[in-house]
């Protein structure tokens, strides 16, 4: 996973990137035996620590950007650690579940699924989800948002991108896997915090480096037009691949 972006995009990223459904954190901790450890690799900030912090006795997050884990909070049940996705320095056999949100493109699948394999307890769960574009319900406003997104920094997105535009259906997922319901991903937000997400993207920063300019102003000052002090719904395609790790002496089923 590179760093490099979400180290300097860090700030953005704790506080302009959605929340995920509560309900979703609610059905993925009953799937599994236990509830003493959960790991989410690749934490950023936090945002889906908090909510598995409700709901196992201890975490371990993990991430590769030293910035990103300074704007996580300090929960009294979570354990922040710098490391990689490929090597957690978690103790083998010790992990009930483990979590990847909107990150998973970031990871080397094949060393990732042997480290899954490593620390997971036998029947342990994996779970990586993430969302796609978003869709605005306001026309204009979304008219301005996917023409930043296909147009403005389109060709600036990284060749992993699409593994979160495809939903991770074409990922090698080499475990049992287990059918997730359908879940919703909405949220209500201003001109500005709409900007702010888009500032937080990848391609965004990758557009600033490349062309030497900020293209943010320009697009914060085109959703206050179109939007004033107005509150606009904002949807996200969520999904999620969930399954059980057996080890060699565990039959499937």
């Amino acid at each position: 996973m590179s760093s490099e972006y979400f180290s300097a995009g860090s700030l953005d990223y704790a506080k302009f990137r959605p929340r995920y459904p509560v309900e979703w954190f609610d059905w993925l901790a009953a799937q599994g035996d236990g509830r003493s450890l959960a790991w989410d690799c690749a934490c950023g900030s936090g945002q889906a620590t908090e909510e598995l912090a409700q709901r196992f006795e201890k975490v371990i997050a993990t991430d590769a950007s030293a910035a990103q884990l300074r704007n996580a909070p300090r929960l009294p049940n979570v354990e922040w650690r710098l490391a990689s996705g490929e090597a957690s320095g978690l103790e083998a056999g010790s992990v009930d579940l483990v979590t990847v949100a909107q990150a998973l493109h970031w990871l080397d699948l094949g060393r990732f699924w042997q480290e899954c394999r490593r620390v997971s307890k036998p029947g342990g769960i994996i779970a990586v989800w993430g969302y796609g574009i978003a869709g605005l319900q306001h026309e204009a406003a979304n008219r301005i948002f996917q023409d930043y997104y296909h147009h403005v920094v389109g060709e600036f997105w990284p060749k992993e991108r699409r593994m979160v535009e495809e939903g991770y259906k074409g990922i090698d997922f080499p475990f049992h896997e287990i059918q997730v319901p359908h879940f919703e991903m909405r949220q209500l937000w201003d001109a500005d915090h709409i900007a702010g997400y888009c500032a937080s993207w990848s391609a965004t920063d990758r557009y600033r480096k490349a062309m030497g300019r900020d293209p943010i102003p320009e697009l914060r000052e085109k959703f206050g037009r179109e939007l004033g002090e107005e509150m606009v719904e904002i949807r996200w395609p969520f999904f999620a691949r969930v399954g059980r790790v057996f080890h060699v002496e565990q039959k499937e089923g």
